[in-house]
């Protein structure tokens, strides 16, 4: 498909998102609590989505229409800037040194416990208590409990795969069956980057990982986008290529059983994708798609399975009942933005410096999409700031659930903007924390971003192909970062010196969010679906 039909699909999409709203008032039932889609991606920069990006040498027409039939935020962030701890965020509302006291590295092989400890409420957790069917399927991420044959928990690495006790290890006590979710069909860690590959359905391993991985049975588009496939231990049965095919499958399913089963039920599906992580191992039928190569393809991919999922809630005639968000958990991977660049002007970034693992703002800065018909007018754009964890206190907020003051501690209700009824000058937040690849801390204050250390807080620009992307240091002498992201959205001019008072307030409030225990506000009140009006016709 041409770019040009791409386009041209786009903007029709656009034209007709207006009118896809009109009407559905009548066919709600204004007390109905709403079916929940997350989609949540992998390594998706700020630039990765023609909705974001103007100058994107690709189109995502589906992903565009979502956004055009409901709101998008400009100014969203994920909770780290790697996977693991982002992913915890998600199902906690909560930064992940709220689990460890520190940062959290990325799981890898047979390596945990779970981030998500006994005690810290889930998102899963949250909604079955206000009668929800739960289901998650694709990378899990967020670590496990695996034991030997002597019941001794094991660590991460390509050693440690072979030394598992299925039968001692399964069910998982720390999966998601055990962390608030019905039914889950997962890998452990990354689906094709990992030293162990496994299936998990509902807690148990469907094959043991039992030979090793060849990455040279597998195709490497543009002679290089196979690059960062581990050669780890798999089970005899494992799809490489179409993994997200595969989750999107058990996804369909858990929707239609559940709604065949159970229509009056409401459900959470949580779909987490491999795309946009490496390898870059398109579907067959989406290779050679794009003209921006081997990743170009992948982001179709990944924008015709989104298609695919809102097409079938219009099939169930749950459409427009139905919250569906869109999100990633951190920027995009330094040698996919990178090659992208160089190969296709392509900036996956989308103007933002920094990628994946760095605390500048092409680390965490992420596209963030909500859409409901029947509750969230179409057409929105909004420039609130935004972090992954606010989905916790949002839809309590949609579903009347009162948050109590020690859970998802750094979780804000993001409700009343997605429904048109927060002021557009009035911030929901009043400071938004992340934190980069070593677990060090960014604070935004409004336009201000303090960083609380020096250089990018993640990858290494000192040598190698990073190395066309330093900058001069303006502030030599200090010891950290602080930047006006109106007048330096580049973050090129550190005013670390030059805004002492600024600075010393910025640090000050970093502390006391880090010992109060938390940074949303004590006694968060939910809007409550009764009181989130209908859209009229």
């Amino acid at each position: 498909m041409s770019t040009r039909i791409f386009i041209l699909t786009s903007l029709i999409c656009l034209h007709l998102a207006v009118l896809a709203s009109v009407g559905l008032a009548e066919t709600v039932n204004p007390k109905a609590l709403p079916n929940i889609v997350i989609i949540y991606t992998d390594d998706l920069g700020y630039g990765d989505l023609s909705c974001y990006n103007p100058n994107a040498k690709f189109q995502t027409p589906r992903i565009d229409q979502m956004a055009a039939e409901g709101i998008r935020f400009t100014d969203a962030h994920s909770p780290s800037t790697i996977c693991s701890p982002s992913r915890y965020g998600l199902f906690s509302g909560q930064q992940i040194f709220r689990s460890t006291g520190r940062g959290g590295g990325a799981f890898e092989g047979p390596s945990g416990p779970s981030y998500l400890k006994p005690g810290t409420l889930t998102l899963g957790e949250m909604l079955k208590e206000k009668g929800y069917r739960t289901g998650v399927f694709g990378k899990w991420h967020v670590g496990l409990t695996w034991l030997d044959k002597d019941g001794k928990r094991l660590g991460g690495g390509f050693e440690n795969s072979l030394l598992i006790d299925y039968e001692k290890s399964t069910p998982l006590v720390d999966g998601p069956n055990a962390r608030g979710f019905d039914e889950s069909f997962i890998t452990p860690n990354c689906p094709n980057t990992d030293p162990l590959y496994l299936y998990i359905h509902n807690g148990m391993v469907v094959e043991p990982a039992d030979r090793r991985h060849k990455r040279d049975t597998l195709p490497n588009p543009g002679g290089k986008w196979r690059w960062d496939n581990d050669e780890g231990w798999r089970p005899p049965h494992y799809e490489f290529v179409g993994a997200d095919q595969l989750f999107y499958r058990k996804t369909k399913h858990f929707i239609t059983d559940h709604h065949e089963a159970q229509p009056h039920q409401p459900f959470l599906a949580v779909l987490s994708t491999q795309i946009c992580h490496a390898p870059v191992l398109p579907s067959p039928e989406f290779s050679g798609i794009t003209d921006a190569g081997g990743r170009g393809d992948f982001m179709a991919e990944l924008d015709a399975i989104v298609g695919k999922t809102l097409d079938l809630l219009k099939e169930l005639n749950i459409d427009d009942n139905t919250i569906v968000l869109f999100n990633s958990d951190n920027g995009p991977e330094t040698l996919h933005t990178i090659w992208m660049r160089h190969d296709h002007n392509h900036d996956a970034a989308g103007g933002w410096r920094g990628m994946k693992r760095d605390g500048w703002e092409g680390g965490h800065r992420v596209p963030f999409i909500a859409r409901w018909p029947s509750r969230i007018p179409a057409g929105q754009t909004t420039d609130q700031m935004t972090n992954t964890t606010d989905i916790m206190a949002t839809l309590a907020s949609v579903v009347g659930y009162k948050l109590p003051d020690d859970q998802a501690t750094d979780s804000f209700d993001m409700l009343p903007t997605m429904i048109g009824k927060q002021h557009p000058e009035q911030s929901i937040r009043p400071h938004l924390l992340t934190q980069s690849f070593r677990g060090e801390f960014q604070l935004r204050v409004g336009n201000w971003k303090y960083l609380d250390h020096l250089g990018s807080g993640g990858n290494n620009y000192a040598n190698g192909a990073m190395a066309q992307y330093v900058l001069p240091e303006k502030a030599p002498k200090s010891t950290g970062q602080l930047y006006d992201l109106i007048k330096d959205p580049g973050e090129t001019t550190n005013l670390y010196i030059e805004e002492e008072q600024r600075r010393k307030d910025m640090q000050k409030l970093l502390m006391e969010l880090k010992e109060s225990g938390r940074s949303a506000p004590r006694n968060r009140v939910p809007v409550g679906i009764e009181n989130i009006p209908l859209i009229q016709p």
